[in-house]
């Protein structure tokens, strides 16, 4: 039985809603199909015009996609939902997330809200719609609200407004890279103002998503060599590899490229553009914990002394390199890039000074560009510390000398077999709290806001671990990591009798 409610709730992932879009693949329903996107989207203008006091017949909202091959089809119905609200509708097509952000506030457009039709690196067959407004992205409670006034809304005829105004097409890629290349030209200068970028060779893997435009519309104009770039051209069943800068093929592509064309950088970016990862010219990769140490470093040059807001899942060698080469404050958060980045806007607001909130994952968020996770932004600031190095004569990765590594790592993903996993997954981290706290071997650590996570370092082994519940999924992650070669099999040794009580855990993934 279909229940109008509970499907549409079920939409909401975080502050994104995300879907399946097409069919194709096994036990995999169609749940987001244009209907529901329009209903939606009069739902957010609705939302907006009360948030905005102002009518819904003088909103002005820009719409873009990613790559996806559902993306014409949702496109539709969003674009019929601004107009039945007698609004006005741009369709920026392809697009990339943070200039969907941008649309509101770049001088010139200034729109009152931006949807992006996107599901980042999720699979062909998915899909989903972020907004923003001038405020950001919408957070949790508000998508909640949104979907429940499109319920309100599905449950009726859909209404047309008396006049229904004509879509209109508008390039927003251009306008977004005209505002990158401004920033790469104040910040770097150059005796050749037009071509900053001169003498450098960067190639860039797009992932077949929407970022190819940052080559033909920042790079080669500003005077970069782009040869041997790949995976520019959209294309949505992604067939390279995952669109995803933190999958091992993904990665491995772009080194493999840096090298065979011997770049000076390599860039990647996922589907939509707001994570990013990349590659030094002798192939080592700038991803997890190297991002985070890359742009600390970047930071830390403008702004010392600040703090960095990151996910839970750093490292201790991380946090020690921030601390004791930077001289700067990390503190470490939640999961998730929303909570990354309303906390360092958190800190701000308390007299903390917090100029990055960045993600392991590669999403990244800077306070002098709105608190916007963007990976075009993120790899401008890379790009122009290169700049940089190489007038000093130095080489970018040697910003991060004195990061340390460690000799093992791993992350388990631990399947909770229960219905009513939340409660299940808090009940086994009560429980791991517990016997961490009561195991010599083991040291809790204090101003944790994610799980447990605990150190240890003896005669066996030294490193950490963290223990968490999935933001969405009914799984606990797990992350080891150690000091000395072999040591996460004997930190899963001493964890096993812990694990081994849980009937509700499929523990089979300890052993693989």
């Amino acid at each position: 039985m279909y229940d109008l409610t509970e499907n549409y709730l079920k939409l909401q992932n975080g502050s994104d809603i995300r879907g399946i879009a097409l069919e194709g693949v096994p036990g995999e329903n169609v749940n987001l199909t244009p209907e529901i996107a329009r209903n939606i989207t009069s739902a957010f203008i609705t939302y907006l015009s009360k948030k905005e006091n102002k009518s819904a017949e003088s909103l002005e909202i820009a719409v873009g996609h990613d790559s996806r091959i559902s993306a014409s089809l949702l496109k539709a119905g969003v674009l019929e939902g601004i107009q039945n609200m007698g609004s006005t509708a741009y369709d920026c097509s392809l697009a990339s997330t943070p200039s969907m952000f941008m649309s509101t506030v770049l001088e010139g457009l200034e729109f009152d809200g931006g949807i992006m039709i996107t599901a980042s690196h999720l699979p062909y067959n998915r899909n989903g719609m972020k907004f923003f407004t001038k405020d950001g992205c919408l957070e949790s409670k508000e998508i909640r609200e949104v979907l429940e006034i499109a319920i309100e809304i599905a449950k009726k005829e859909p209404g047309k407004a008396e006049h229904i105004k004509e879509v209109q097409k508008l390039d927003l890629l251009s306008y977004y890279s005209d505002y990158l290349k401004k920033v790469i030209k104040k910040e770097v200068g150059s005796e050749d103002e037009d071509k900053p970028l001169k003498g450098l060779h960067i190639v860039v893997d797009a992932s077949n998503g929407s970022g190819g435009f940052f080559v033909k519309k920042v790079l080669e104009p500003l005077g970069a060599d782009t040869t041997g770039s790949a995976c520019l051209e959209p294309d949505g069943t992604f067939p390279v590899h995952e669109p995803n800068p933190e999958n091992r093929q993904a990665m491995e592509y772009i080194k493999k490229i840096t090298l065979e064309h011997h770049a000076d950088l390599g860039i990647i970016f996922d589907t939509d553009v707001d994570r990013m990862g990349a590659v030094f010219s002798n192939g080592k990769e700038i991803n997890k914990n190297a991002i985070v140490a890359l742009m600390s470093a970047i930071v830390a040059s403008q702004h010392p002394n600040t703090t960095i807001v990151t996910d839970s899942v750093t490292s201790e060698q991380l946090t020690d390199f921030l601390e004791n080469k930077l001289n700067l404050k990390h503190h470490r958060f939640k999961r998730g890039y929303k909570n990354v980045i309303n906390e360092a806007i958190r800190l701000n607001q308390e007299g903390i000074e917090t100029h990055l909130a960045i993600e392991t994952s590669g999403h990244g968020a800077l306070k002098d560009n709105y608190f916007l996770d963007d990976g075009a932004y993120m790899a401008v600031k890379i790009i122009c510390e290169l700049v940089k190095c190489k007038r000093q004569g130095k080489a970018l990765e040697d910003l991060l000398e004195g990061l340390k590594e460690p000799e093992d790592s791993i992350e388990i993903r631990i399947p909770i077999k229960v219905d009513n996993f939340k409660e299940y997954g808090q009940e086994v981290l009560e429980e791991f709290k517990k016997f961490a706290g009561e195991n010599d071997k083991f040291n809790l650590v204090k101003n944790n806001y994610e799980g447990v996570r605990i150190t240890f370092n003896d005669d066996e082994v030294s490193g950490w671990m963290l223990l968490r519940m999935s933001l969405h999924d009914p799984i606990l992650p797990m992350n080891i990591e150690t000091d000395n070669k072999g040591g996460v099999a004997i930190a899963l040794k001493r964890l096993a009798p812990f694990f081994e009580k849980f009937d509700g855990l499929d523990i089979s993934v300890l052993s693989k």
